[in-house]
This record gives structure tokens, sequence and C-alpha cells, in this order.
């Protein structure tokens, strides 16, 4: 593990602990500042990250309100401020370099993308955008829980970002592979043994090294042992609206690393791809959807088309995971979109009608399982499949008015 430096170590105490680890991370340089002075050694070094390493408020109120709006003003790559809690100021300086080490790699990413931006509007090639809004408003959060805290535990976390529940260890595994989620909260009703297992399959698989984890009913214990694997691993403890608040700009950045992922999924593929959803954009998708009716009927072979519905017109939230879903379990051959109404069409290339039926009804079903529930007060969200196949005598026009699409043809 290395760290790009420099990086400015703010406490008005020494912290050599923690300097001495993040030099042997790779990181240089390393300057220790006070607080009165960490607005000029921000402004002369413009380090790579900031680590506050004192627990607590700033002793100094006015200069740490003064950098803070100092880095929110930068241009560039975003800058990660990572800090010692209360409930870890104690604990080794190596949790906080791996957790500064998974922020550094997500800035790396960003500095990525705002590179290949620059390159894109020199060249005039098609130029995905990066979201302005909040990554919290595509965060996706995993509640395991059987115990009565439970409720508390998704009310609370469904009030700020996507609510997955599992009342089961079980469907919360499947539920982490099935899909991608920013963030994993175990509340009560399981055993010590059942929590383990959970997290030391996350802690065998890369995909959730990063995640960050809260034990709404951990021990030290499970801390100690998994922490150094799990560097965004805590100890949740109190009223869950308020160590929720606590974790939440962890599962910001998560959500923020996902969406700079998509976006240079988009460049690789020459913005062909919307990085909001990860299917073809609705212009790609015509394009794609006319070649591939050409070959087949050139080659001979079969074509069909499937269009997804659920039912009321989906808010954001749930529009954009059902895509997300999609994209994810979509097959290699064939291709897909969203519709400005929300629902998916998806394309089955060299596929005839009764396995394009088959096809879809395990993604319906793989829908059905793993979509955002729907907000208090709301329907829920019923998966409509319309199909077709590829006539001799079809256009792209009437294929898609046979499920429902002409609109979307028409567009």
């Amino acid at each position: 593990m290395s760290l790009q430096g420099p990086i400015v170590v703010v406490a008005d105490k020494p912290a050599p602990d923690l300097v001495d680890a993040l030099g042997a991370a790779g990181a240089f340089p390393v300057v220790q500042s006070r607080w009165a002075k960490a607005l000029s050694a921000f402004v002369s070094l413009r380090p790579s990250a900031i680590v506050l390493a004192e627990p607590g408020p700033a002793s100094d109120a006015k200069a740490a309100e003064t950098l803070r709006l100092q880095i929110q003003t930068c241009s560039g790559p975003f800058i990660p401020v990572i800090g010692r809690a209360r409930s870890d100021a104690d604990a080794s300086a190596s949790r906080l370099v791996a957790r500064l080490a998974m922020a550094l790699q997500i800035r790396a990413l960003h500095a990525a993308v705002l590179r290949r931006m620059e390159t894109f509007s020199s060249q005039d090639g098609t130029l995905p955008t990066l979201p302005q809004t909040d990554p919290l408003d595509d965060a996706t959060v995993l509640v395991a829980g059987r115990g009565r805290s439970y409720p508390t535990l998704a009310v609370a976390v469904g009030e700020r970002v996507g609510l997955i529940g599992a009342l089961s260890v079980e469907a919360a595994a499947k539920y982490l592979i099935a899909r991608e989620v920013d963030g994993v909260v175990i509340g009560d009703g399981f055993s010590s043994k059942v929590v383990e297992a959970l997290l030391t399959v996350m802690a065998d698989d890369v995909r959730f090294l990063d995640l960050p984890i809260a034990l709404a009913s951990g021990t030290t214990d499970l801390l100690n042992e998994f922490g150094p694997k799990l560097a965004n691993l805590e100890l949740a403890d109190g009223e869950p609206r308020i160590w929720i608040d606590g974790i939440l700009p962890l599962v910001r950045l998560h959500a923020f690393g996902a969406r700079l992922k998509r976006v240079m999924q988009a460049f690789d593929s020459n913005g062909m791809v919307d990085p909001q959803t990860g299917l073809l954009t609705r212009e790609s998708f015509w394009r794609d959807l006319a070649s591939a009716m050409q070959q087949a009927a050139k080659r001979g072979v079969s074509l069909s088309v499937a269009r997804f519905t659920f039912g009321p017109v989906l808010e954001r939230r749930p529009r954009m995971d059902a895509a997300r879903l999609v994209s994810r379990i979509v097959r290699n051959i064939d291709f897909a979109c969203q519709g400005s109404d929300g629902s998916i069409l998806c394309v089955f290339t060299g596929t005839d009608l009764r396995s394009a039926h088959v096809i879809s009804r395990r993604m319906a079903s793989v829908l059905k399982h793993a979509m955002l529930a729907p907000q208090a007060g709301q329907p829920k969200f019923e998966t409509h499949i319309t199909l077709g196949t590829l006539k001799p005598t079809d256009t792209a026009d009437s294929l898609l008015a046979r499920v429902g699409a002409a609109a979307f043809a028409a567009g």
C-alpha cells in the first residue's frame, strides 16, 4: 500500500504514531500543523489529503471553518479529509492509514476522470457528464437484522439513502452479490458466530474491502479481528439516527467512487454508455438496434426485444436502481436502454421469442427480489414484460411499437 503525498496532519499535540505510519506507507512529505497554521500549510503544499489526528472539534473553530471553505472552493480532484473519531482515538494508526489509502484511490480516479473530460473536450468527442448532485442521492445501504432495533434502523437509513432490507445473513449475502451497495448496517438478532461468518465472507472478497460497515451489536473483538482488512468497519452505539449520520460521509465517498467508475465506463465506450444508468444512451441504442437488425436479416438469425415496465411511473432513485441492476445482469451479447418513462428496453441478439421469454423472466425475477423497496405509502413495484421478435417486414419503429415503445422510437 502506497500513499501519494503531500499530506498535512492537523493536531495541536504531536502525533508521532500517525506521522510515522503515513511515512511508512509511502506518503511524502508529511507535514504536521497546528490548527492556527493549517490554512497556511494547505495553501503552500496543496496536499493530496488532510488528516485530523485529534478526535473531537477543532481547538480553533474559526481556523477550521476557513480551512473547510478553502478546501471546498479548490478546483481539481477532491481532497479527502480523514479524522480520528472519539470511538477510535486510541486505535492503531494503521486503520486510519488504510482508510486514507482507499480515499486517495478515489481521488486518483477523480483525477483520471477530469483528465479524460479535458481530452475529450479538446478532441470534440462525446463528453459524458459528471453528475453534480450529492452522491448520497445515488447511494444504497444494506440493513441486515431481525431484532427489535431493525425497524428503527431501516427507517433511519431509508430516510437518507436507498434501503435494502435483509432479515437473514443469507439474504444479505445474496444482495451483496446481486447488486451494488455503498454501505452495510448489521443490526441485532444475529448470533456472534453468524455476524463473524458474514464479516469473514466480506473480508475475503476484494469487492467489499472498502465498504462502510456499521455493527450495531458488535464487539471490540470483531473490530480487532476484521478491522485490519475492513478499514471502514465501525462499531455503532447509541441512537441510530445519530451514528448513522456518522457513517454517511463514508457512504457518500463510496457512492462517489461508484459514480466515477460509471463515468470511466462511459469514456471507455466513447460516450455510448449513460454514466448514470450503465446502459446505452438512447442514440447509441438506436444505432445498435439498426445494426443488429441488419445483421440478423443478413445471417438469418432471430432477434427479440423485451420492454420492462414497473407499474406507476418510478421516481428517480428506483428508476436508476432498476437500470443499474439490468446493466449488471444483461448478457454480453445483448444491449439495453432506459426510456424517459423509466421503462427499460432490452435487445436479445440471436434469440428467438421462446428463449427471450425465459431470459426476460429470469431478469424480472432478479429485479423483483433486488430492487429498492418503495417508500412508505407508495405502491409496490411490479415488473411487467412485453416481448416482440423481429419479422422480415419489420423496421425499428414497427418492432418497438409492438412492445409499446413507439414513443421511444419516435424520440
